[in-house]
């Protein structure tokens, strides 16, 4: 490693199309890799706390490894695990930087690895590490180097040890931050190791040793995914799965995505923070692990679903951190966010009622009860789901897209979905009765004020609209695959609102589809589902293999699809998109029952 580093270069890793970024995540948080080596975004010590790296949304923290010279970068995920290795052809030879967050994850703690290697040819290589806390407002601070190398430094009140920088400096980037510098020269065939480690605790004991903290995150994630001989397209139904499981903390609890303000539409004010679980994202994941016979992700989803009924009861909400606590409010930071888009954190859905939650969740203890995996905890809270709908299914909610009150239909057909599904789980309760009847009582009082004269369902009483979400509670049993409703829907839908095998939400105005919002994968998914359940094998496939290549080399999906310009748009990656192509990809196979 040279003595002398390279002049800082803050602006040199500008912020890439979404489908240039890769993940790295170990469950308790996620890194975005871009093409020139730069972790552009990492949030410590958890999934929802504040990020010292942000250079995604204009911060000044980030942490680049990047070959000197002309290359063209690439890269892919060693299989079945989110082990990614950046890879540069050069002037001169191959470089790669082999990259991941040491799996699984502690709470507190964590161990990012990045091995740098030389392919080919002699290679040099310059490394930035520029922590900076409070999304670049904290820059690094108290940096000293011990006599084996080892730099240890705070950042905000992290504390900070890297290990393989010895010979690096630090500097000024001339943005009140500060950097450690260095430029790594490796012979042909060489390699180095980089670990980072930040907690909320200093550091103990010696730094981490390379061989044996990548032999670790190679074993958890060997034993963490499963083949999947099932699943039609195996490779992107383990990938997706890997990115599941990656989301989800030991708490059992799955974000619904890695980062906060990645814009849905340039400059239309649609910016989110989904750095939170989702109820209903922990749902439709617990399904599709269901449909995988997985058993202890789909254990995990149920404990922490269960475990927010038994806290909130009929008040839970639709949204909580990793940990169980609630959302904050939505804030800016005063960062010039992601182009296109302005920095924002926190949601607004701390403050909405989703009575589509109590529907999914009964939904998913139906599903963990028919592989026999709902245990006494579980039962009592799929008690206190249907006792919540019987108590809230008239209000008005804000439904599955999150909007203005109104009585969605989608949100009362699958809290009926819900209920009767539990009935049949359980037919010798005393209580199945009374869910069966309660979701006869809904169906009817949904078909009375929400069907469309032309025989299929519109999305509210006085809405008479179509919307993807009407194809779901059908999926899951109710009504009927082959009830009259059902098909018009579906047809309805297919001729309204979707193009060339992608599905769009709604219909916002008179506006094309294309130029109000982008193409949404997850409905794309449930097409494919749809499509299945009506015996149309070859419709099916066809939007499946539209939607799943419908995502960046990484193979990472967000939530839309630009298809004008073929690319991502939201935050990234969004867990529920791959929670259905998972499941998409298990019940198209043709031996699924």
């Amino acid at each position: 490693m040279s003595t002398r580093p390279p002049r800082p270069d803050p602006g040199g890793c500008p912020p890439q199309p979404l489908r240039s970024y890769a993940l790295l995540a170990d469950g308790e948080r996620g890194a975005l890799v871009g093409p020139r080596g730069e972790i552009c975004w990492l949030c410590a010590p958890r999934w929802h706390d504040d990020a010292v790296f942000s250079t995604l949304i204009g911060g000044t923290g980030g942490y680049a490894v990047t070959p000197r010279g002309r290359f063209v970068a690439g890269g892919y995920y060693e299989a079945d695990s989110l082990i990614w290795r950046s890879r540069w052809i050069t002037q001169d030879g191959i470089v790669e930087c082999r990259e991941a967050l040491a799996f699984p994850g502690e709470p507190g703690r964590l161990v990012l690895l990045r091995q740098v290697r030389a392919l080919r040819a002699p290679a040099a290589v310059g490394i930035v590490l520029e922590p900076a806390a409070g999304y670049g407002a904290q820059p690094l601070r108290e940096a000293r180097r011990d006599d084996a190398g080892v730099w240890s430094a705070r950042v905000g009140g992290l504390h900070l040890r890297w290990s393989g920088g010895g010979q690096a400096q630090v500097a000024e980037t001339g943005q009140g931050s500060r950097a450690l510098l260095a430029e790594l020269r490796l012979p042909a065939g060489g390699q180095h190791d980089l670990v980072l480690e930040i907690g909320t605790d200093a550091p103990h004991g010696p730094p981490p040793d390379p061989a044996r903290a990548w032999a670790a995150t190679e074993r958890a994630w060997a034993a963490q995914v499963p083949r999947l001989d099932q699943a039609i397209a195996g490779r992107d139904a383990r990938h997706s799965y890997a990115v599941l499981r990656g989301l989800t903390s030991r708490g059992g609890g799955m974000v619904a995505a890695a980062t906060t303000s990645l814009p849905e539409r340039a400059e239309a004010g649609r910016n989110y923070d989904y750095r939170y679980v989702w109820i209903r994202d922990q749902c439709y994941a617990g399904q599709a692990f269901a449909a995988a016979g997985a058993q202890a992700p789909l254990e995990d989803a149920i404990r922490f679903v269960a475990d927010r009924l038994h806290e909130d009861g009929p008040g839970l909400a639709p949204a909580y951190t990793v940990h169980g606590g609630g959302v904050p409010d939505p804030r800016g930071l005063d960062l010039p966010g992601y182009p296109g888009g302005y920095d924002r954190v926190g949601n607004r859905v701390n403050r909405q009622f989703q009575l589509d939650s109590f529907g999914e969740a009964l939904l998913l203890f139906a599903a963990a009860a028919r592989q026999d995996r709902l245990d006494g905890h579980g039962r009592r809270a799929a008690e206190i789901a249907a006792d919540a709908v019987a108590r809230r299914w008239r209000e008005p909610d804000a439904g599955i897209w999150e909007l203005e009150n109104r009585p969605w239909t989608h949100s009362r057909l699958i809290c009926a979905a819900g209920l009767r599904a539990l009935a049949e789980v359980a037919p010798a309760t005393r209580r199945a009765a009374d869910w069966s009847e309660l979701a006869d009582t809904i169906l009817a009082d949904t078909r009375a004020n929400a069907l469309h004269r032309r025989g299929h369902w519109q999305r509210a009483p006085e809405d008479p609209g179509l919307d993807a979400a009407l194809l779901l509670p059908p999926l899951r049993g109710l009504p009927a695959a082959d009830d009259p409703r059902t098909r018009a829907t579906l047809e309805a839908y297919t001729a309204a609102l979707t193009d060339g095998h992608y599905a769009y939400r709604f219909r916002h105005d008179e506006r094309p589809l294309e130029e109000a919002e982008g193409a949404f994968l997850l409905c794309g998914f449930v097409m494919a589902l749809a499509e299945q359940q009506q015996r149309r094998p070859v419709a099916a496939l066809r939007w499946f293999e539209r939607n799943r290549a419908a995502c960046g080399p990484p193979g990472l999906y967000a939530e839309e699809y630009d298809i004008a310009q073929r690319q991502l748009r939201g935050n990234l990656p969004q867990a529920f998109v791959h929670a259905l192509m998972l499941e998409s990809a298990i019940r198209l196979a043709p031996d699924a029952t």
